[in-house]
């Protein structure tokens, strides 16, 4: 938190674009950002190279996003913690957000293994809802790391979340926040059973999915990149 907060000077003087005096909480999101850019800036770099080894769309697409401040507020109520910007890093390992999106089940454990490969990056908690999704029937690979940010000569670790799903999996996810969440009304019991069973159908398609791909394609193999 102290590391964090001493580098105010150094962001502000290096960035032509902060016209006016920030708060604590305004660089803390600050450095979220740098690290959020970082991530996505090294993962477009992978995407290139996972793409041209395998011959088709590894990755199809990388989206990122920072909790708002309402947001991160009503996580901590709801994890009864005490807001204050210590416990918000500490205990908030969402703020930044990187959802990586690929075609097949299998491209989710290479992006996994790569990102474990990584030397720069720390994995500090993994969540596999493929092998065992939410009770949603919501199936991802969600991993928190920790990003190295350099201000000035300081290297600041950066907690982030990476998200990783198929297109499909991505499709129902979106689908089902917005029937679930977005509108007032509550989603009936019976909607909620049919949004699981056409989860189950979406697994069930991404395996047939691949398998027709695997036969046409037996000869490559696969790629480590540190």
């Amino acid at each position: 938190m102290e590391s964090i907060l001493k580098s105010e000077n150094e962001l502000v003087e290096n960035n032509e674009l902060i016209k006016k005096e920030y708060n604590e909480f305004e660089i803390i999101m600050l450095i979220y950002k740098k690290a959020l850019n970082d991530t996505v800036e090294k993962f477009t770099h992978l995407e290139q190279l996972l793409n041209e080894h395998y011959k088709y769309e590894v990755i199809t697409n990388i989206t990122s996003r920072i909790k708002s401040p309402e947001s991160i507020a009503g996580k901590m109520r709801k994890k009864k913690i005490e807001i204050n910007y210590e416990n918000m890093i500490q205990n908030i390992n969402d703020i930044a957000g990187v959802r990586i999106v690929c075609n097949y089940k299998e491209d989710i454990y290479k992006i996994r293994n790569i990102i474990a490969n990584q030397k720069d990056i720390k994995i500090l908690k993994e969540k596999d809802y493929i092998k065992k999704a939410k009770k949603s029937g919501y199936s991802a690979y969600h991993i928190i790391v920790e990003m190295p940010v350099k201000i000035k000569e300081e290297i600041i670790h950066i907690k982030v979340e990476i998200q990783i799903r198929t297109q499909l999996m991505d499709f129902w996810a979106t689908a089902e926040h917005k029937v679930k969440y977005k509108p007032k009304k509550k989603l009936s019991n019976i909607d909620s059973f049919k949004l699981y069973i056409y989860a189950k159908i979406i697994n069930m398609i991404n395996d047939k999915m691949f398998k027709i791909y695997k036969k046409q394609n037996t000869n490559v193999k696969d790629i480590a990149i540190n």
